[in-house]
């Protein structure tokens, strides 16, 4: 009866125990700086639907990708939803949820910083200059980014 005890208990020993590390909110990859990028390849009219919410309600800067801006070239859909999607995604500490945009967006270590067209990276990111008056504004609108990012994946069904 001992013997059969410790066989039993030499076996379940042996057998590995899988766990499962719960998600981070910041998804920097070790070692390493992470961008936000558009997706290529998806539907033209999701990522436009994406940029729209991103520069509007999202509160990114898109200035640098309007015509005359640091970022307007190449002047594709692609790179402006890259370039805003970034801003947001910096904005919001990294998160992950601040870079999916319906499933138009995808996290890169590699910087796509071009020309001069800098992409903000992790503490980059333009801070407002007058925090305590955007403060509440920016709080009342969280709700908004949210509603936001279920409306896109709602119409990408």
């Amino acid at each position: 009866l001992t013997m059969e005890t410790a066989t039993q208990e030499k076996a379940e020993s042996a057998i590995p125990v899988t766990t499962l590390s719960p998600p981070e909110s910041n998804t920097t990859f070790l070692g390493g700086t992470t961008w936000c990028v558009a997706l290529s390849g998806v539907s033209q009219i999701d990522l436009q639907n994406a940029l729209d919410w991103t520069c509007g309600l999202g509160m990114a800067d898109c200035s640098p990708i309007q015509e005359g801006g640091a970022c307007f070239d190449p002047d594709t859909l692609v790179s402006h939803a890259s370039y805003a999607f970034n801003n947001y995604y910096q904005q919001n500490e990294n998160s992950e949820i601040a870079c999916n945009f319906g499933g138009t967006a995808v996290l890169t270590r590699r910087d796509p910083s071009h020309g001069k067209c800098s992409y903000a990276a992790p503490g980059s990111a333009a801070k407002s200059p007058a925090p305590s008056l955007l403060e509440g504004r920016r709080a009342n609108f969280i709700w908004l980014k949210f509603a936001g990012i279920f409306l896109l994946l709602y119409l990408r069904r």
